[in-house]
């Protein structure tokens, strides 16, 4: 088997898994969506989520619960350097346990070399994702967010974004058009940097920079648009592109454009993580739901691809409960994969995140 698990960390409704070091010591952090209230029915979109993302230390081949950070409805957090500064982006939803507030200011957090204090805020509406890259000196830093349920107000401002440094902070650079936002890839070919972002309702597209802004390049799906995944292998650029609703697929660059080149899965595509060994390459598919949110299958198979003669070969399926993420990372010589979860076959949101060795 690939997979082996290794440890189970407690956790209530995670949405994402991020490995960072500080200083040669190993962490894990995970937002956190929402807790289970007692006596109310079951809904994938309900609960307390007046959450924590607790940080986990690696100690003697194990994680063990070092620290919380203040995050509400927790979706998302990005790590990243500028300089010797390192930061951590917290992204929160919503706030509240019903009714639910999805205007949040979003915490930029910097580390002062004890702990996590805050740096900056940015006015959110239901945030999804962070995501942090450079082209040449400049720092850019892109949100994911929106919600497009008619019961919902945006006071702050309601479509994703990005911001750049301008050495002391982010400050707004563009505005997307997209009304749901889930993720976001920047990547390079030839020189030329690209950013895909992935919609709910809106066009999943890949920008490419002009020098002054991102221009859309291509368009992957008019809707359900979850992840996009980068990649580079035998010289040929190939991205993978994850989809809810619909086929998840991998395109392959001819020069102009990405062109597909083979259908991954159907339907329940959430995220994308590719890992990388001594021998092999394999990319990682985590399946979130079938259904609709109002009675949803979270019991999936998500699966796991190796490279084998320009194709993405199905070599092993594992058991997810709404799986929401994957995260690799190495430690003590060994290479392990993080998978969150975030719902129960009975839709509760207690369920644990999971710790594999990665064998491959």
């Amino acid at each position: 088997m690939i997979l082996v698990e290794h440890q189970r960390l407690p956790t209530s409704g995670a949405r994402a898994v991020l490995p960072y070091a500080i200083a040669g010591t190993r962490y894990l952090v995970i937002p956190q969506l929402s807790k289970d209230v007692e006596n109310t029915p079951a809904h994938m979109n309900g609960g307390d989520s007046d959450t924590t993302a607790p940080i986990f230390k690696w100690s003697a081949g194990r994680f063990v619960e070092h620290g919380r950070l203040p995050l509400s409805g927790g979706e998302d957090i990005a790590y990243f350097q500028i300089g010797a500064d390192q930061f951590l982006a917290t992204a929160g939803v919503r706030s509240g346990h019903g009714p639910y507030d999805y205007n949040m200011d979003q915490t930029l957090f910097k580390w002062d070399g004890s702990r996590w204090e805050p740096h900056q805020t940015f006015p959110g509406f239901a945030a999804k994702q962070w995501h942090f890259f450079t082209i040449g000196s400049r720092a850019f830093l892109c949100l994911a967010q929106g919600v497009t349920l008619g019961h919902i107000e945006a006071k702050n401002p309601r479509t994703s974004r990005v911001f750049e440094w301008n050495g002391t902070k982010f400050v707004d650079f563009q505005s997307l058009d997209g009304q749901w936002g889930y993720n976001w890839e920047s990547f390079q070919i030839d020189g030329h940097t690209f950013l895909g972002y992935a919609d709910h309702v809106s066009d999943s597209l890949i920008f490419k920079w002009n020098g002054s802004r991102f221009a859309p390049l291509q368009s992957f799906a008019p809707k359900a648009g979850r992840c996009f995944r980068f990649f580079t292998i035998d010289g040929k650029h190939y991205v993978a592109f994850a989809n809810i609703q619909g086929d998840s697929m991998l395109y392959r660059w001819d020069g102009e454009a990405f062109q597909p080149h083979q259908k991954l899965s159907g339907p329940s595509g959430r995220e994308l993580c590719i890992v990388r060994t001594e021998r092999q390459f394999y990319l990682v598919q985590v399946n979130f739901i079938e259904g609709e949110p109002s009675a949803p299958k979270t019991d999936l198979n998500s699966r796991i691809y190796r490279w084998e003669k320009d194709q993405l070969i199905l070599v092993e399926e594992f058991a997810t409960a709404g799986g929401t993420d994957a995260a690799v990372f190495q430690a003590d010589g060994k290479q392990f994969l993080a998978v969150s979860n975030s719902l129960t076959p009975d839709v509760r949101f207690r369920t644990d995140t999971i710790i594999y060795s990665f064998n491959g």
